[in-house]
């Protein structure tokens, strides 16, 4: 069967602002992105991390923490090889009219929002209002499936993510994941504080999963024909900046549906509108709090952050908005709890690098997926 050609429409991150816009009207206008430094893996405070040789991944069954050299070129994996296997590709959108968990929001045009005077770390956003959405679902099922079979599967945030497609069916068939589904879910729109995309992946709650359990997954299973299994240890979740955050958000608070995390410059910075005195810090909260004080989850873990990711792009000066350092403190949080994680930083490498993805991905889900049965000789 051929896949279909999908169109992914990618969401544009929030941006920064002169320090003086802290003091003007709520309804301020979007800031614009200030270049990132590039940051040394060496930095006093950074994980201890080991330097791979330029083009080398980490190690599938390794883990840890790992330093990639600048030069990244794809992956066999991440390209249709002759022979193997194709997945089907199944599609169908959700409108906002259909959801009793998000009926839709939308931030004005070209505003943004402005600090809590009594409060930095808050902001404040005059400028969001309820709003449709339509957004797109892909299914990948794999050649190998075998239907009536309850499979394991993964979840992707700001999809379609053609790319995780083409990584399982190489994958699948040297024998190096399980036979698994692909979740690929569109937003339903915007970024970061006041958006529907900002309320679904930044929000420190359950929220989302239950959206997902509840709305997407049963369309899934109808729509590709496909059953999915109930057991945490074969659930996933993967994704990049807020959706990567997203991902861990998922399994975090709903550990008895998932196990398994893959974030690419996960968003574990203080971003989560509206403010919620709980986890007053939104996703920053993970290794400030939330790790640390929280007895270890049975979750796998892998990350990875580029040398050049994003830095406080915002109005916001509240010293929680450096996506290295969060996910550098992420890595402490996680190996002082005990946890198997995998955390990869790389070298001349943006926010969610394409370079860096088709690199890695493979590596990713084949350190993710360790543990799990995989069925016939890997290839």
């Amino acid at each position: 069967m051929f896949r279909l050609l999908i169109i992914a429409c990618l969401s544009v991150l929030m941006t920064g602002l002169d320090p003086a816009m802290a003091q003007a009207p709520a309804a301020s206008a979007r800031p614009a992105r200030p270049t990132p430094p590039a940051r040394d893996p060496g930095t006093p405070g950074y994980v201890t991390a080991k330097v791979l040789p330029d083009g080398a991944n980490a190690p599938a069954d390794s883990d840890g923490n790992f330093i990639l050299g600048p030069t990244h070129n794809p992956v066999p994996e991440m390209t249709a090889q002759e022979g193997v296997p194709q997945g089907a590709v199944f599609t169908f959108t959700l409108e906002s009219s259909d959801s009793k968990i998000y009926p839709g929001i939308a931030r004005e045009a070209n505003t943004f929002g402005n600090p809590d005077a009594t409060d930095p770390a808050k902001l404040l956003v005059t400028t969001s209002h309820p709003a449709p959405y339509t957004r797109r679902v892909a299914v990948y099922v794999p050649k190998q499936y075998v239907s009536g079979t309850a499979a394991p599967f993964i979840v992707g945030a700001d999809g379609p993510d053609l790319a995780l497609f083409t990584a399982l069916d190489n994958l699948i068939a040297q024998h190096r994941v399980p036979v698994m589904i692909a979740i690929s879910i569109g937003n339903g729109s915007g970024d970061a504080q006041g958006s529907e995309r900002g309320l679904e992946y930044d929000t420190m709650s359950g929220l989302y999963a239950e959206f997902v359990e509840k709305e997407v997954l049963p369309l899934v299973e109808k729509q590709s024909n496909v059953k999915l299994t109930k057991d945490p240890e074969g659930r996933a979740t993967m994704g990049g900046s807020s959706g990567g955050s997203c991902a861990l958000i998922m399994a975090w608070y709903h550990p008895e549906l998932y196990h398994r995390v893959l974030t690419y410059s996960g968003t574990y910075v203080n971003q989560q509108w509206p403010s919620n005195p709980q986890t007053p810090h939104g996703a920053w909260e993970f290794h400030e709090h939330l790790i640390p004080n929280t007895p270890a989850k049975p979750l796998r873990i892998w990350m990875e952050v580029g040398d050049r990711d994003l830095l406080n792009p915002n109005v916001m000066r509240d010293n929680m908005h450096d996506w290295v350092a969060a996910n550098e403190d992420m890595a402490k949080a996680l190996a002082a709890k005990g946890y198997r994680y995998q955390f990869v930083f790389a070298r001349n490498a943006g926010h969610t690098d394409r370079a860096v993805k088709l690199q890695t991905l493979p590596e990713a889900l084949e350190y993710l997926w360790q543990g799990y049965p995989v069925g016939g000789p890997r290839n």
